[in-house]
């Protein structure tokens, strides 16, 4: 199995101004995240780590540490958007697999980023593939900022929400799927609540078909945007993972933890 992580990469930041170049370590954010998922390959699989950024401050940043970029337009709407760039500047076949790796994830784990793109390569009925964990408190199950998604039998996203779902009609604001009792309990564990892992899995084909699709009205409403693609049909498989993804980096508080956890 071959592919291509692309990272993309946006100087501009409004809760952490230049935050692909803050410092990690020594090193920028934008080379950890690379330098991390440089090595997920086994023996029969290879990735290639390209950052697909808008500024040569950040094309500069990479050449010093030996970190492949491309220099996409400023004015792309969304990640997905500079990542179709990317496919075209990198000349990358529509069936090339492309695994999606935010720039702010210095922690990630490079077995994830194998999983999404195995689950792909297993899964040629589907347009994506992205990455889901068991969601263990109540608080994240309420939390907006946290995205859930519910799958079929077969690993597919049947939806995914900002809401609490799948809701458990007769267990109220409980832990059902840890509390509840009674003979219907094994299924409602086989429902426990999911957490999105915001990590994907495209063939460069669809992502520069996916640019071209109209927004939906779920995509607007839950401000979610792989809703989009299966507004429009396509499918997404999920992969499960039993462990939760390391911090991402969003403000100023963020990056002095992750800071702290790279001091130690």
């Amino acid at each position: 199995m071959r592919f291509t992580v692309l990272i993309p990469s946006r100087l501009a930041s409004t809760r952490l101004p230049n935050k692909p170049l803050a410092d990690i370590g020594g090193l920028p954010m934008v080379v950890r995240v690379a330098q991390r998922v440089g090595g997920p390959a086994g023996a029969d699989d290879a990735a290639r780590v390209v950052v697909a950024c808008d500024s040569p401050l950040i094309v500069q940043a990479c050449a010093q540490h030996q970190i492949e970029a491309v220099l996409t337009r400023t004015d792309h709407a969304s990640g997905s958007d500079r990542l179709a760039e990317a496919c075209d500047l990198l000349q990358l076949p529509d069936d090339h697999m492309v695994v999606n790796v935010q720039g702010d994830e210095p922690l990630i784990d490079p077995a994830l980023v194998l999983a999404v793109a195995r689950q792909l390569q297993a899964s040629p009925d589907a347009s994506i593939s992205t990455a889901a964990h068991p969601i263990d408190t109540l608080e994240d199950y309420l939390n907006p900022n946290v995205v859930k998604v519910v799958l079929d039998a077969r690993g597919q996203a049947l939806y995914f929400s900002r809401a609490p779902i799948p809701v458990a009609r007769d267990h109220g604001g409980e832990r059902w799927w840890q509390d509840a009792s009674g003979p219907e309990q094994p299924l409602l564990q086989r429902a426990r609540p999911l957490r999105h892992i915001g990590i994907y899995g495209y063939r460069a084909g669809f992502l520069r078909l996916f640019p071209q699709l109209a927004q939906a009205p779920l995509e607007v409403a839950e401000a979610l945007e792989q809703l989009r693609a299966m507004w429009h049909g396509h499918k997404i498989v999920v992969h499960v993972s039993l462990q939760s993804p390391g911090p991402g980096i969003d403000t100023p508080q963020d990056l002095e933890r992750v800071r702290r956890l790279f001091a130690r």
